[in-house]
């Protein structure tokens, strides 16, 4: 048992650092095939982006995930029973961004540029929640070697396609560079789905009894999905306000459009990703870490979760610590390396310290997700979102420019972080 949990942390820390490495190289790619200004188009609209997304896959993978990891139930039933619901969803939300996006656009992002790349954001959401919902079945089965081939080829097609496409789409002008970077997502999630299809086993034969869903799975998915995509929701629901909020009282306050676009760019696109690049670490280990957890959670092993949970959140610790000194020591290198520019060094040494304790949300989220209390990680989120808009709204009337962004980021990350250790404790100390 030790040793299928370790082996599936080193796939997915091998798998997540290869996968982050093609991350970084999009970026790079991007930022130099690229304008300015489709870059901070884009993140405009990323966080709506993010926030359809979250709302697609419903955190059906999740749920899957610990339902076949209990051995319970049939796969392949559970697989049907959520493919036709995850169908209606995106329908649902096809329609909502036909009706919406330009009101989103003009109103909301105060950018009417964001239009045609908020409406094409639909195209790709049907197969990213396929993806998702295979990942959830291999996770199940702690086959993490099908997921790290997924992520490379979904990487790998969506590279050369920003090497072919968005120089050819460039000569056309911004939106329509902006909406190209969102459309090859398309086929970078097809290729996704279509690896995961392939891993799938051989006995895996589809009968017509398979196809009928079944209300008592979807039930049993939904319980422990809703929470856990309520979370995410929640995160993405402040993540898409923030421009919104930030464009509302800089514009109010004397900032122009140009100077909000482009220093938000440079945080989400620039600062954000390095300041994220040790996640994939904590991920990989809190990934592995959740079908065991659930599984010996079920059986009551609570001396084994909590020695799990303990090495989970000491190499956490440790990747972070040295990850994120590094990066505070060398912000310009490391800009100009990736990016080729060395816009967003004081954002970056500002917000470095407090993301060796964001290093434990993810072991603290996954732990408790997995033994069922995955609403108390909905509650600190929702708390932690309530905080940072608030200050958002009042710091920005500072005129510190995107500083009270990155000030409201930091509570949220303190709050968060500690409110999950204390149930983390609540539920240690029960068993």
């Amino acid at each position: 048992m030790k040793e299928k949990f370790i082996k599936s942390s080193i796939i997915l820390i091998i798998g997540g650092a290869l996968t982050k490495i093609l991350g970084i190289v999009i970026r790079m790619v991007m930022s130099r095939v690229a304008t300015i200004e489709t870059i901070g188009l884009y993140m405009l609209v990323l966080p709506t982006f993010s926030l359809m997304m979250a709302i697609s896959q419903l955190g059906f993978s999740k749920g899957i995930s610990k339902l076949v990891s209990e051995n319970k139930y049939q796969s392949k039933k559970l697989l049907f029973s959520i493919l036709p619901l995850s169908m209606l969803i995106n329908i649902s939300l096809t329609i909502f961004l036909v009706f919406t996006s330009r009101f989103i656009a003009e109103h909301l992002l105060h950018n009417s540029d964001a239009y045609l790349p908020l409406l094409s954001i639909s195209l790709v959401l049907p197969f990213d929640s396929l993806s998702s919902i295979l990942r959830g079945f291999f996770f199940g089965k702690e086959k993490m070697t099908p997921h790290v081939i997924s992520h490379l080829a979904e990487q790998v097609i969506r590279l050369l396609l920003m090497f072919l496409v968005i120089p050819h789409f460039k000569k056309y002008g911004t939106i329509i560079a902006t909406t190209s970077l969102i459309v090859i997502n398309v086929m970078s999630e097809i290729a996704s789905s279509l690896v995961l299809i392939f891993f799938l086993p051989k006995r895996f034969t589809i009968k017509k009894i398979d196809l009928k869903p079944s209300y008592h799975y979807i039930k049993n998915v939904l319980d422990i999905s809703i929470p856990t995509t309520a979370t995410r929701i929640l995160g993405n629901i402040g993540y898409f306000l923030e421009p919104i909020i930030l464009s509302f009282v800089l514009l109010n306050i004397g900032y122009n459009t140009s100077y909000i676009t482009t220093e938000y760019g440079i945080i989400t696109a620039f600062v954000m990703p390095l300041l994220l690049l040790p996640s994939f670490f904590t991920t990989a280990i809190s990934n592995a870490m959740f079908p065991i957890i659930a599984r010996e959670y079920s059986k009551k092993n609570n001396l084994y979760i909590k020695k799990k949970l303990q090495q989970a959140i000491m190499f956490s610790l440790i990747i972070c610590f040295f990850s994120i000194t590094f990066i505070n020591l060398f912000p310009e290198f490391l800009l100009k390396f990736f990016y080729k520019t060395d816009l967003g060094v004081n954002y970056l040494r500002f917000l470095s310290p407090t993301f060796i304790l964001y290093s434990l949300e993810a072991p603290l989220a996954s732990f408790l997700e997995a033994t069922n209390h995955a609403k108390d990680v909905m509650k600190d989120n929702l708390i932690g979102i309530i905080i940072k808009t608030i200050l958002l709204f009042l710091l920005s009337y500072l005129k510190i420019g995107l500083y009270g962004l990155l000030i409201a980021m930091i509570f949220n990350i303190l709050i968060v972080t500690i409110r999950h250790n204390l149930h983390v404790k609540k539920v240690l100390n029960k068993n």
